[in-house]
Formats: C-alpha cells, structure tokens, sequence
C-alpha cells in the first residue's frame, strides 16, 4: 500500500476538508532515519506557521529528545513526550500526566526480564536503567542528547512512572512480546513498538490519540480538524480518530490501514510533502487560535 496519496485501503470515514491543527510523531515520520529535519521539512513546518496552523509534536521520546528540535523547527506550541501520556505546555512545564500503578511497572519489569529485554523506566524528566553503558542506551542518549541515571534495582522506583520501555536488538521476539505483554497488562497498560528496538509500555490511556483529544480541546477545535501523521503501531490511536490520518511510506501495512492517505517514506521527505500537497491544500484558518488549557491536571495511578 505504500505510495502518495490518497489510501484505497484506509478507513471508511471520509478525509476532513478542513484542517486547522497539525500533530505529528517524530522518529521515523518528521526525522530521517539519522534523525534530522530536512531543510524541505523546516519549509514545510513555516509554511504551516504562515497559515496560521499550529504544529504540535507528539513521540515516544522523553521531553529533552522533543525539545532540542523546537528551535530548528520555529515552532512553540504544547507537546506530548512519552507516546502522549505527559503533556508540556510551550513554557515546558507539566500540563498534564498520567502514571502506572507501581504493581503494573512491578509486573512489566518481570516480564520483560524474563525474556532478557532490557527495561527503561520514565518519570517527567528523569530517565532511569540498569546499566548505562549498554547499547542501546548509548545510542538513545546520543540521540535524544539526554544522560540517564543508572539505578541497581529498578523495582525501587516503581512510582510515578509515565512509560517503561523494554529496549532489545532483536526485533522480532519484541514483536512477539507486543503481543503477549499487551495480553498480559490488558485493561492496565497501553502496549505497543515505538521502532523496531524498543517497546513501550504506558498508562492505559496513555497514547497519542489521547494527546490529540487533550491539545484539540486545548485550542478549541474538533479532533475532526485536526491532521495526524505517524509510522509504528504507537501512532495508530492518533490516526484512528484524526480528521485526516497521513500514514509514512515506510510504515506496515497494519498501521497504513488507519490512515486516509499515504506519504512517500521518511527517506523520500515524506513529511514535508504531506504537509505541502495533503494538508496546507485543507487548511483555510479565518482566525489565529490560541492555546488555552483548561486545566492543569495530574492523574493517579489506580
């Protein structure tokens, strides 16, 4: 199904004709695969600004990795770090967040250690592991350019956690745990591949459809007003209730199913393309909008 345009595959509900909002996902959707912002993505990004549209971003990745893009991008508006589940107003303080109750990180640490998956554990700005120096952590840190804590027994430090991520090389016995963990944490956690190395695990209603509703509520407009763009399988809860889901080229054919149209692959400056011939055509904003939470709410785990 990969392509441009328009989706035969997509959902039954019509694309919206009018866009006045632009939430979009990060790795693998505004990055390339050597997670940068291309100079047709930063057109594409004013071009929105100029139409008086705001762009707000919404990933897997804690707040750090989001914000060292804001200024490239030209962009101050809200953001959701850790697949949704902590909302930032644009001063970077907590808007809102949600956590996991310490007996569900409790268990996702166990089942993750039983298939030698190593665990991450978030918590607002802190990003707790077991070993600092492994792999994969060091290439994240390097990527998202924040330095974690290194913690002995991360079972002491099962409170407040936004999002724990089980962090492998190989690929498809983390798609096989997407599976049995979501099984296992059903009616807890929200459980879904973030990339093909990492799989998270958050509160369950955690996830960036969830983020959506939040910041289209925030700027007073419909959800069916507002454009979402995504690749993995985290994505999809934004892109089954958007008024015009943008599936990346890249992207398997599971999560394409949600989505109205299909861009060329991150590789091929599907985002900014998206933006040019998908959205701007639908965006028609007669006033500025502004940002206006109507609360600033932290919600308990159960």
């Amino acid at each position: 199904m990969a392509g441009f345009g328009q989706n035969r595959h997509g959902p039954e509900r019509p694309p919206a004709r009018h866009i006045r909002l632009v939430v979009s996902d990060m790795d693998g959707t505004l990055l390339t695969p050597n997670k940068q912002i291309t100079p047709q993505s930063i057109a594409a990004a004013q071009a929105l600004r100029h139409a008086g549209i705001p762009l707000c971003l919404v990933s897997s990745r804690p707040p750090g990795g989001m914000e060292m893009y804001f200024e490239q991008l030209g962009i101050n508006t809200p953001y959701g770090a850790l697949d949704g589940g902590t909302l930032f107003n644009p001063d970077r303080t907590i808007r809102s967040s949600l956590s996991l109750a310490p007996q569900t990180v409790q268990e996702a640490l166990d089942l993750l250690a039983a298939r030698q998956v190593d665990p991450w554990l978030f918590r607002g700005h802190e990003w707790l592991v077991r070993n600092a120096r492994n792999p994969l952590v060091l290439a994240e840190s390097r990527t998202v350019q924040s330095i974690p804590t290194q913690v002995g027994d991360l079972h002491t430090c099962v409170h407040d956690i936004g999002k724990v991520t089980g962090s492998t090389a190989d690929h498809a016995m983390l798609q096989e745990q997407e599976v049995h963990i979501g099984r296992e944490l059903a009616g807890r956690a929200s459980v879904a591949l973030s990339s093909k190395w990492f799989l998270d695990i958050t509160p369950l209603h955690a996830n960036k459809g969830y983020a959506v509703r939040q910041l289209a509520a925030d700027y007073g407009v419909s959800v069916n007003e507002v454009a979402c763009i995504g690749d993995m399988n985290n994505d999809i809860p934004m892109l089954a209730i958007a008024g015009l889901a943008i599936a990346m080229g890249q992207s398997t054919p599971d999560v394409q199913t949600y989505a109205h149209c299909v861009t060329s692959p991150n590789t091929q400056e599907g985002w900014a393309r998206a933006i040019t011939d998908l959205v701007l055509p639908r965006c028609h904003t007669a006033s500025v909008l502004h940002y206006a939470p109507t609360s600033v709410t932290t919600a308990p785990p159960p």
